[in-house]
């Protein structure tokens, strides 16, 4: 799998330079969006900007220095070295192309497009996964990738009605709605929410219970009623370890309102057992699982890190040292998720082609994997975090 930035560039490329360098005599101009030419009279109104779906408590730009001396307003949704694509130019389009052609001569299998949802910008919308031009955009994506043997896999923190669409189109999508509905599982000893979900999601997904980021939370809206989301998020804090609420704030550079900044195994306050029965679940989850590297070495929230840096995300980054991942790897809890793995990768009731069937009562779980003539069942109890598979 590899990863592309199609909502953006590095403000370091060799592309960008080059626009700061010549500005409108750049071959590359069109691949920018300047807010001159972006609103109609070069600057948006209060009332578009409050539109945005945005990640800055401003409208979303830099303002850019060129080598003539002038400046200008350039659309950047994330950081100062991440400047947005203009997508809609006949040359980015090329770029684009010549990319995922490039992906795909080193042997991608899927292509992950990050951030896809804010690529396409439109002046009094929300600028965000906006319709039909979104799909578009996956069409075109989707048909260079598949015309070299690759699929594509749209990346979305929203909520999950969105990745249900989705995939009903076709489309890989990640499942990022599980995290937070198997922390509340797990908390209050019961699968009802997480059932509903099991019920609903699609087999052709990917899932995940840690990223490089937090634990989403805007994912679940609706799949959780608001007085339970609400309360999900604060035993996130209370029940985890060394989890704060400034660690998601401004203070540590976070902005993000969709997400909780923790290791999986410090959200689960470091408790072996309930770890385990996560990875269990998530394993048993239709999909795919991944398994972010924090998380295949039950790591904990690295604060040391995240206080150096004052990035509320860096306390699921920790550097390991090669002597850490072997003392690591000593650990039960990490020997067991290895052989959780090690059966989910060659069981063939797991094949994408079969089904899940999920039962519940009370704090007790059931959850029956089939495909071809193979089946195996994982039996769990959410109050005392024990489990077996038959």
């Amino acid at each position: 799998m590899f990863d592309f930035m199609v909502n953006h560039i590095s403000a370091k490329s060799e592309y960008f330079k080059d626009f700061l360098k010549n500005k409108e005599n750049s071959p590359y101009k069109d691949f920018f969006i300047t807010y001159k030419d972006f609103w109609e009279n070069g600057e948006p109104t209060e009332e578009q900007v409050d539109l945005i779906y945005k990640r800055k408590p401003r409208a979303p730009y830099i303002e850019a220095e060129f080598a003539d001396g002038s400046k200008e307003k350039i659309w950047c949704t994330f950081c100062e070295e991440q400047i947005d694509l203009d997508v809609t130019k006949e040359k980015t389009k090329a770029f684009i192309n010549d990319t995922i052609k490039n992906l795909c001569s080193h042997g991608a299998a899927i292509i992950r497009l990050d951030a896809f949802a804010y690529a396409v910008k439109k002046p009094n919308t929300n600028c965000f996964f906006i319709e039909p031009d979104i799909w578009n955009l996956l069409g075109d994506i989707e048909k260079a990738a598949n015309s070299r043997g690759s699929e594509i896999l749209p990346e979305i923190h929203e909520h999950y009605t969105i990745p249900m669409k989705i995939s009903k189109k076709g489309f890989w999508v990640y499942d990022f709605a599980l995290p937070a509905l198997l922390l509340h599982a797990l908390y209050n000893h019961t699968a009802k929410y997480l059932k509903n979900w099991f019920d609903m999601c699609p087999m052709h997904q990917f899932t995940t219970l840690d990223t490089h980021d937090g634990i989403g939370i805007v994912d679940i809206k609706d799949l959780l009623p608001d007085e339970e989301l609400e309360f999900v998020k604060e035993q996130m804090y209370t029940l985890g370890a060394n989890v704060k609420k400034i660690y998601s704030s401004e203070a540590y550079n976070n902005l993000d309102i969709y997400q909780v900044n923790t290791t999986y195994y410090s959200a689960l306050g470091e408790n072996d057992a309930a770890y385990l029965l996560a990875r269990a679940i998530q394993f048993f989850t239709p999909g795919i699982p991944q398994v972010y590297y924090v998380g295949m070495l039950a790591g904990k929230n690295d604060v040391e890190l995240m206080e150096k840096t004052k990035n509320g995300r860096d306390i699921n980054r920790h550097y390991y040292t090669v002597e850490e991942i072997e003392a690591e790897q000593n650990r039960d809890v990490v020997k067991r998720l290895k052989e959780l793995m090690e059966l989910r990768n060659t069981h063939p009731a797991f094949g994408l082609e079969g089904s899940l069937t999920v039962d519940y009562q009370y704090s007790w779980l059931e959850m029956t994997r089939s495909c071809g003539g193979s089946s195996i069942t994982l039996y769990a109890n959410l109050a005392d975090y024990s489990f077996t598979i038959k």
